[in-house]
């Protein structure tokens, strides 16, 4: 048997958890830029508060029922990420859990026996909300396409199941896959769904029906018999180890406002390239490609601030590979000036850094003085300096200090777990 753990809501969740003022009051969550809502409570989709819409059309209706609205708080989030996975890995042990996203995790009860399992859900559900305050669901089965269907169910009718349905049955299978259509199964897109509904398979329990050969030759190969082999019961998608390094690092922001000047472009790239390297020096890597975008406001729309023209990118091959934040943001710099056209409106940027190797492959370069062979010494310090004080106390000049081009967080809320001057205060 298989487990899956979902944050319900989670961005909303994680503010709740020290706002609860707003447990039963409706909550959403904004993206970068307070653009578009990401994140929504119950209490704000029984409003009509739609997912993905622009926060702008949904203010006058945020405002009439008083829904509380926060800014993307990642520091935040991310830190009550790793509570939750952390409080899991206690209580199944490290091996059983899969992280699989920021609010997602499955479990590997193979071990449990199966008339323990709903005992066993209800306590991995209580003990996770009571360790973090975080809110959970929990669906159990067979195999991890039904455990998802089991955590969708769960999560539809909150006050039947009080977030944890197990599938331990062939019966209790059988109803949860007639009452899942075949666009909400896991792996089924909306392009699959559409030409599944043309078969005449609308539900998950046809389609488990169907034979691996149908699968095969309708459904991806390889992919599709998997999905069909799930549905039936038979696990054929095993629990991964997790993920530790990237294979790419991007970053890449929203800028508050419109940007024209080169000056501005080229701090910000500067300031996404900082960031990346140190995202790079995280995970002992280094990087053989830099990438920069921009992306322009398209002309047409110039009174839309949600439509941009086509992303406009260039990349460099380094002479060898680096983490070294000064060797990154020198050809970072040469391709922003490629980029930029004057008259302009910019909206976004970005670095992404590829081709990576570990860093302790990587050679010193013969042919220049030792104390620059020595650069990894003194970002090792910069970076401690950086996560002890915070909010880049130390920092590159070519990042600017206007930063006039910073990303709008109105709404952001204090990141308590990370910053000791944010702390939650109790009176």
């Amino acid at each position: 048997m298989y487990a899956i753990v979902d944050c319900n809501s989670f961005y909303c969740s994680c503010e709740r958890v020290f706002r609860p003022d707003a447990w039963h009051k409706p909550v959403v969550v904004l993206s970068n830029n307070d653009g578009c809502i990401i994140s929504r409570s119950d209490e704000a989709k029984q409003l009509g508060v739609e997912m993905a819409g622009p926060y702008f059309k949904a203010k006058p209706l945020i405002e009439k029922y008083g829904v509380e609205t926060f800014s993307s708080n990642y520091n935040l989030y991310g830190d009550m990420s790793r509570r939750v996975m952390d409080t899991l890995r206690h209580i199944v042990g490290e091996d059983h859990v899969e992280v699989y996203s920021v609010d997602e995790a499955f479990l590997n009860m193979l071990h449990i026996p199966a008339t323990m399992l709903q005992a066993v859900a209800t306590e991995l559900k209580e003990t996770v909300e009571e360790w973090t305050g975080v809110a959970v669901s929990v669906g159990a089965a067979p195999t991890k396409v039904l455990s998802k269907i089991a955590n969708r169910l769960a999560k539809k009718n909150k006050n039947a199941t009080q977030c944890v349905m197990v599938l331990n049955t062939p019966e209790k299978v059988a109803e949860a896959l007639c009452r899942t259509p075949v666009g909400e199964i896991w792996g089924v897109g909306r392009q699959y769904a559409v030409k599944l509904e043309r078969f005449g398979i609308s539900d998950a329990y046809q389609l488990s029906q169907m034979p691996e050969e149908w699968a095969r030759k309708n459904l991806g190969g390889v992919v599709g018999v998997r999905l069909v082999k799930e549905l039936s019961g038979e696990p054929a998608i095993e629990m991964e180890d997790e993920l530790v390094e990237k294979k790419m690092i991007a970053t890449t922001r929203m800028f508050g406002t419109p940007v024209t000047e080169l000056r501005n472009i080229k701090e910000a790239v500067a300031t996404y390239t900082s960031r990346a390297a140190e995202k790079l020096r995280r995970q002992y890597s280094a990087a053989s490609v830099i990438t920069v975008f921009v992306v322009p406001r398209e002309e047409r729309n110039n009174t839309d601030r949600f439509k941009h023209g086509p992303t406009l990118s260039t990349h460099t091959m380094l002479p060898y590979a680096t983490s070294i934040t000064n060797e990154l943001i020198k050809p970072a710099m040469a391709m922003a000036e490629r980029l930029f056209k004057k008259g302009e409106l910019y909206k976004k940027a970005g670095v992404v850094l590829s081709g990576l190797v570990p860093d302790n492959t990587t050679q010193g370069n013969l042919f220049v003085p030792q104390a620059k062979n020595n650069g990894r010494m003194l970002m090792s310090m910069m970076d401690n300096i950086n996560f002890g004080m915070r909010d880049d106390m130390l920092k590159f000049a070519s990042s600017g200090t206007d930063r006039n081009w910073k990303m709008r967080q109105e709404f952001r809320s204090p990141r308590y777990t990370t910053r000791w001057d944010e702390l939650c205060e109790v009176r």
